[in-house]
């Protein structure tokens, strides 16, 4: 899909933005533009890709800014909107810096994609948008809206706009994982926030391939979900205690719990009882039909229809739960990626599976 043609990618520096970009590249686009306001990483990210040279640009601006934003997207075929604030505490004491991210950037994207003759555009969601507690979850889901409404009043314009919903991506700047790793390392317990907390996990490879998927078959106003293992938190801080424990030395590190942040839930729902009525399976990924197209959808661009409807809350309350062993095989490769970005080279931790 993306060979020989031009792709922007807002957020492009962060953890999923960035992970884009690197495999886009691989499909051999003409340009992609690297869209973010952290010159910073955009310099280690550009160390990194130099190989590529003019093929990525990186440009610095902000989605809040309209004007930067179009200039930006000026040629662009394919958008790929990652750009957003995402942590359920900081947005709850910054609501409207949430607003003027997650919402009036998601807008402008919109627009500018319009104005600019942008063929399609993926954003970024997360399963904090179903059924919002806080305002995280509560921009995310109008950002959802917003997205797959502009199918609606597009006009005769070419642009279609879809979404992709993420559960927690393990490893990405400010997730948990990294901190488990940080405090194993300096002999601190791991905060636990409930025993009983559970939340859908996936690797940052995956969430990026489930984009770039979505990209490709995308007809307009869908929600894409990929399935995705239930985890407790307590056995994410455990087995990551087990893996490191044993190479570090680190006797009596252990769990404390914290208690539920302000705005968090127990469990997260992906599929909520309103869109189960258009909630479709497809291998390993679900298709939400667009509400206001939900009778009349084609699937003109999917290979084969998907298997069967989804009639049942999809949520982590609900969904099986991963095992310590299943736990310990998902995050002993994040582990060691964890460690090599720290510095701190260790043989065989990807191979490691501890269960306590």
């Amino acid at each position: 899909m993306l060979k020989g043609r031009n792709v922007l990618v807002t957020g492009g520096t962060g953890s999923i933005g960035s992970e884009i970009v690197r495999q886009v590249l691989k499909q051999e686009p003409n340009v992609v533009r690297v869209y973010s306001r952290d010159e910073s990483k955009q310099f280690d990210l550009q160390h990194e890709l130099a190989s590529y040279g003019l093929t990525v640009r990186y440009l610095v601006g902000d989605v809040r800014d309209f004007e930067r934003l179009r200039f930006a997207m000026d040629g662009i075929d394919v958008v790929f909107h990652a750009s957003a604030l995402k942590h359920v505490p900081s947005c709850e004491f910054n609501p409207f810096e949430a607003v003027k991210t997650n919402i009036i950037g998601t807008q402008n994207v919109i627009q500018a994609s319009l104005d600019c003759g942008v063929e399609r555009v993926i954003g970024v969601s997360t399963d904090k948008a179903v059924s919002p507690s806080n305002t995280m979850g509560a921009t995310k889901l109008l950002a959802e809206k917003l997205l797959s409404s502009a199918n609606l009043y597009k006009g005769n314009r070419r642009t279609v706009f879809s979404c992709v919903r993420f559960g927690n991506v393990m490893g990405s700047r400010g997730s948990v994982l990294p901190l488990f790793v940080d405090h194993v390392l300096q002999h601190k317990d791991l905060p636990v926030t409930d025993l009983e907390m559970k939340r859908f996990m996936m690797s940052i490879t995956d969430a990026v391939k489930l984009v770039l998927q979505a990209g490709e078959i995308a007809e307009g106003g869908e929600t894409f979900i990929l399935q995705m293992p239930v985890i407790r938190v307590v056995d994410l801080a455990m087995q990551t205690i087990a893996i490191l424990s044993e190479e570090f030395g680190l006797p009596g590190v252990s769990t404390s719990v914290v208690g539920i942040r302000r705005g968090e839930k127990l469990n997260e729902v992906l599929i909520g009882d309103e869109e189960l009525s258009r909630a479709y399976r497809l291998n390993d990924m679900y298709v939400i039909k667009p509400e206001w197209k939900a009778d009349s959808y084609g699937w003109e661009n999917f290979a084969h229809r998907p298997e069967s409807s989804w009639s049942r809350l999809y949520d982590t309350a609900s969904a099986p739960v991963a095992t310590p062993e299943e736990v310990a095989a998902l995050i002993a490769p994040v582990v060691e990626r964890i460690l090599a970005e720290k510095g701190v080279f260790v043989p065989g931790v990807k191979d490691r599976v501890y269960v306590s």
